[in-house]
């Protein structure tokens, strides 16, 4: 089998990313008018790239990101691994002063590798990254080799770090944006390379949005 080339976006932006307010997998939220512009661009940008299957996650704004190549034809796998992490009793709530301490207090958690704990009622890295470890082979055991994939901000970061063979508590060196792209090439059975990190050259400038 040929070596495999994975595109990666997050999902385009949401009222709720506008507005910043944590999603997480919690929250169904659809593309507002920015974040479909952001895919018809990605889109017109891409269409003749030679994907032959796309993944998302089961959420809708992932969904809608690539919902013109689902329309034209291309198969479609939906696989909940790629859901975003349950951000617990964050997830809706308008963003205040206390809201961003328990954010940033979480996130200084797993920079330090505490990666089994959680926001209250939330799930935890090491959960997210169980579960994307199912869909990692999955991917793999696809006879595709150009796959096209449709996530989320943190369930990225985490995979990259999955797909790259580094440690989780490195989520953070891997910046996203909404319909920001990395492509990654497969260097050896379970390992992949950026080639392409958060690029958003398909992107007009009046596009490129980078809320949480």
């Amino acid at each position: 089998m040929s070596a495999k080339t994975l595109y990666i976006i997050r999902h385009g932006q949401t009222d709720f990313n506008k507005r910043n307010i944590v999603q997480g997998s919690g929250i169904d939220s659809d593309l507002n008018v920015v974040g479909r512009l952001q895919a018809e661009s990605f889109y017109d940008f891409y269409k003749d790239e030679g994907f032959e299957l796309v993944y998302t996650s089961s959420l809708k704004r992932a969904i809608q990101s690539v919902e013109s190549f689902i329309t034209n034809g291309m198969e479609h796998r939906v696989h909940r691994g790629l859901n975003e992490i349950n951000w617990g009793i964050m997830e809706g709530k308008e963003s205040t002063p206390q809201q961003r301490r328990i954010f940033d207090n979480i996130l200084n958690e797993w920079r330090n590798g505490n990666l089994n704990t959680a926001v209250e009622s939330g799930e935890t890295p090491l959960q997210l990254f169980e579960r994307q470890k199912q869909s990692m082979q999955d991917i793999l055991n696809t006879d595709a080799n150009k796959i096209l994939i449709s996530s989320h901000g943190r369930a990225l970061r985490s995979f990259m770090c999955l797909l790259t063979g580094q440690p989780q508590q490195n989520m953070h060196l891997f910046p996203h944006t909404n319909l920001g792209l990395y492509v990654l090439e497969q260097v050896d059975e379970n390992r992949f390379e950026i080639i392409l990190k958060n690029n958003t050259d398909h992107l007009a400038e009046a596009l490129l949005t980078s809320y949480y």
